[in-house]
């Protein structure tokens, strides 16, 4: 099985600087390509001065995280890719059990590790945590992490599951699946590209699962934080856009007026926030979708919507008003 390591980078030189000797030192057998998505700092001198083996493939712009993959992975030859961030830390031995969980698990399309938090290591960190669920309504939530609420890592999750999605913080995706799926939908830009690429892939019949035997560390919010206001303009909008691609069509409708209507009450609670960007961030999520949506209607898929496992009704209602905080609280409620 032939890996590739890729790390889509746009001007992050200080990360790579700081994340890429660990890649390198704990991922032998791997190829190792950074992806540059026309950056203006050092950052491709930078690698291509320190780190000779590693192959640097230059996108001509910045397509951000979808259209910068889709391209760059063009140029990758590999089995199985692994997209990563370039604010991860590996940890030693990392890629053995993802190896051997794809060689036993014939019909593994996708694998996530463990992701923990770079600057609190015993607890999960917010993007992928334990792995992807979403609820009835589509939002999706982590094992190890509920919105903002971040468990601590005690060895409950150090299992092998299917689960719904995996984080594209530090994704496995074999590369015929990938392309088999015309690798993610560029209108997301960012943000949520990795639920609807995994909502596809099910939607196919492949598996995802998460191996809790390799983990690996996350510093999150280098792109964009969870305060900024673009982040809940991608978040609000791609998330729509998921469910009018991935439902049935009355189902999609239905659920896309319901969260039409809850994106609203969101938008009243960063009022009373006094966070008045992010409510306006919403406004512009609703208009672009509006914009989208013969698009979105045109690229539906065939769906089986919520998997057979941890079916939860509305995550929004057990957090905010039941107050539960952790997955296995959650999934018992």
């Amino acid at each position: 099985m032939r890996i590739a390591i890729v790390i889509l980078n746009w001007n992050g030189e200080v990360l790579l600087e700081r994340y890429l000797p660990s890649v390198i030192q704990y991922s032998d057998g791997a190829d190792i390509y950074v992806v540059d998505n026309a950056s203006t700092d050092g950052s491709v001198a930078f690698v291509e001065t320190n780190y000779p083996n590693v192959t640097v493939v230059q996108n001509a712009k910045n397509g951000g995280f979808t259209t910068g993959y889709n391209i760059g992975l063009k140029s990758v030859e590999a089995d199985v890719y692994c997209l990563l961030n370039s604010d991860v830390e590996v940890t030693e031995r990392w890629l053995e059990p993802i190896i051997k969980a794809f060689n036993e698990n014939k019909d593994a399309a996708i694998i996530q590790p463990k992701i923990l938090d770079l600057m609190r290591k015993d607890h999960f960190e917010y993007a992928g945590a334990g792995g992807g669920f979403i609820d009835q309504l589509g939002y999706p939530f982590c094992r190890g992490r509920i919105f903002q609420e971040l468990e601590e890592d005690k060895g409950q999750y150090d299992d092998i599951i299917e689960i719904f999605w995996a984080t594209g913080a530090c994704m496995f995706i074999k590369s015929d699946v990938f392309w088999d799926l015309k690798g993610f939908d560029e209108d997301y830009f960012a943000h949520q590209e990795e639920v609807d690429l995994c909502w596809r892939a099910k939607n196919k019949g492949y598996k995802i699962l998460y191996v809790g035997t390799s983990h690996v560390y996350h510093l999150g919010g280098s792109t964009l934080s969870n305060m900024n206001p673009k982040k809940t303009f991608f978040n609000f909008r791609n998330s729509l856009f998921s469910l009018m691609k991935n439902l049935p069509r009355r189902k999609a409708l239905i659920l896309v007026l319901i969260r039409l209507l809850s994106d609203g009450v969101a938008a009243l609670r960063f009022i009373f926030q006094l966070k008045f960007t992010h409510c306006f961030a919403i406004l512009k999520a609703h208009l672009s979708f509006y914009r989208h949506f013969g698009k979105m209607y045109k690229r539906r898929e065939k769906a089986n919507f919520i998997p057979k496992y941890y079916k939860v009704k509305s995550i929004v209602w057990q957090h905010f008003v039941h107050h539960i905080k952790n997955f296995n609280d959650l999934v018992k409620h």
